[in-house]
């Protein structure tokens, strides 16, 4: 057993300890998290625009700072992108986290020196709560890879730009920097296949152990790696035995990884966001990710129900309830106050509290006002897929057909498959029996003949990375939507990558 194993079980030990702490006393860490970013940005502009000075409890806050997405915030990151100090957060950020919003186009995400070291810690804490969990600690003496973004970045006005992942590969902690692929240098091209062809020169002849991103990239890293070799991922790297992943569910994934690899490996599932390191799997095997509580991050919870009316429920950690879809708002210590992140989640457990995330805010369904929700129709081609084991899929994405040629409104699924089913219309056919016994809206159109059933499109292998080629949003942090209210996506995919 080598240093770096040895080293992390009493380590883990540690942190877990810790975690044990503020995760017995929900309420007041909270309490306290939320007292010192009121304190400590009340001499910013943003505080006292919002008279921070005068709010002494969470109920003055909601009355005195509305929540908003990120155009909300756009007038004071243009003064902190011009180098105006104590606009949202003492001084200046050290980064800007530049990320492509679905409705916002480029944003800009502050980063500060202290919100940084809990984007670092959340993955470490989330490898070293798997160590203590499962004794499991000698992948770390192994060669690891990071599929990430490029860690190339400008300064402007005295702030780094850049992505997340390319920023927290900056600060990777030393001690694994010598087992840590690909090199710097591959890591800082920016084409994706070129990227990727390089990370398998680089790593086909290691001794891997860990591998973390983004599934659909992943999968990709894996296929070619195939191609070359004609092997299992396992024959490849006797020795891979971890996968950590994050951005999107797993679900629909698993079955394709895991026949890559030629066994079952054991995962871990990370949250991480631009705005904050919000979440990760602390127990293997068991459903829901760890809040943090503790991690510079105060939380609101808005039923989804509510998100976008004027005067929506706000609610704190205590007040939350399990299996209610809520829209998830944070205050951060990077100067974000009343940010609402875009995501929905539901809370499988409140001791401790962990949460699944269930979609987007703005990824949905309602064209007729059906309020079909990424949680629906990942569990919808869930189920379906385990009443037809013939099937393999690499990716799906479901869009309303408003105005068909001829008959009824539907909605279109656009499945890549990679092994097809027996009977095609039994497979739809199933795929609509399990929306109709998730949605009741939807259920009420189909019966009602507002909708006919769902249709399912065939799109071409290769269709979907296409697709995000062309948006611009191949690799890195980018998914493709698994849903959407309009037709953008899935005319993309069509228009150029026909079945």
């Amino acid at each position: 057993m080598g240093i770096r194993s040895t080293l992390s079980k009493p380590l883990a030990s540690w942190v877990v300890k810790k975690q044990e702490k503020w995760t017995r006393n929900p309420v007041k860490t909270q309490q306290q998290v939320f007292l010192e970013l009121i304190k400590k940005a009340g001499v910013t502009k943003f505080g006292k625009d919002h008279n921070f000075s005068s709010i002494k409890n969470f109920k003055d806050f909601a009355a005195q700072v509305p929540v908003r997405e990120y155009e909300g915030f756009k007038d004071y990151i243009e003064l902190v992108k011009q180098g105006t100090e104590n606009i949202l957060w003492p001084g200046l950020p050290l980064y800007f986290a530049k990320t492509s919003g679905t409705t916002s186009g480029v944003k800009y995400i502050p980063i500060t020196k202290d919100s940084i070291p809990y984007h670092i810690n959340g993955a470490k804490d989330a490898l070293l709560n798997y160590v203590h969990a499962t004794g499991k600690s000698s992948f770390l003496d192994k060669k690891l890879i990071f599929l990430s973004g490029s860690p190339v970045m400008e300064k402007k006005h005295g702030i780094f730009v850049g992505r997340l992942s390319g920023i927290v590969n900056h600060h990777v902690p030393s001690y694994l920097r010598g087992n840590q692929l690909p090199s710097f240098e591959t890591n800082c091209i920016d084409d994706w296949e070129k990227k990727l062809d390089r990370i398998v020169d680089e790593t086909i002849d290691q001794e891997m152990s860990l591998i973390s991103g983004i599934p659909p990239w992943v999968q990709m890293y894996f296929d070619n790696i195939q191609q070359r070799t004609g092997k299992k991922i396992k024959d490849v790297f006797p020795s891979f035995s971890l996968l950590v992943y994050g951005g999107v569910n797993f679900s629909p994934y698993k079955k394709k990884l895991m026949e890559s690899i030629g066994k079952e490996i054991d995962t871990i599932e990370t949250y991480p966001a631009s705005e904050g390191f919000i979440a990760f799997q602390d127990q293997p095997n068991q459903s829901g990710l760890l809040l943090l509580l503790n991690s510079g991050i105060f939380y609101e919870f808005i039923p989804a129900e509510e998100y976008g009316s004027a005067n929506p429920t706000r609610l704190t950690i205590g007040e939350v309830k399990t299996d209610v879809n809520y829209a998830l708002v944070m205050s951060t210590n990077a100067g974000l106050f009343g940010y609402s992140i875009g995501d929905t989640v539901k809370f499988v457990s409140t001791n401790p509290y962990r949460i699944v995330v269930t979609g987007r805010v703005k990824h949905f369904i309602s064209a007729f006002g059906e309020h079909v929700i990424g949680e629906e129709v990942e569990q919808a081609m869930k189920n379906t897929l385990l009443k037809h084991p013939e099937v393999s899929i690499t990716e799906f994405t479901v869009a309303p057909q408003v105005t068909p040629a001829a008959g009824l409104p539907y909605h279109e699924w656009l499945i890549e498959f990679i092994s097809l089913p027996v009977d095609m219309e039994q497979f739809a056919n199933d795929l609509d029996q399990e929306m109709v016994r998730k949605n009741i809206y939807y259920k009420d159109l189909i019966v009602g003949n507002i909708l006919r059933p769902l249709v399912v499109t065939r799109i071409t292998s290769g269709g979907f990375i296409n697709g995000m080629k062309k948006m611009g949003k191949l690799g890195g942090q980018n998914k493709a939507p698994r849903l959407s209210n309009d037709r953008v996506f899935a005319d993309t995919i069509l228009n150029e990558f026909p079945s």
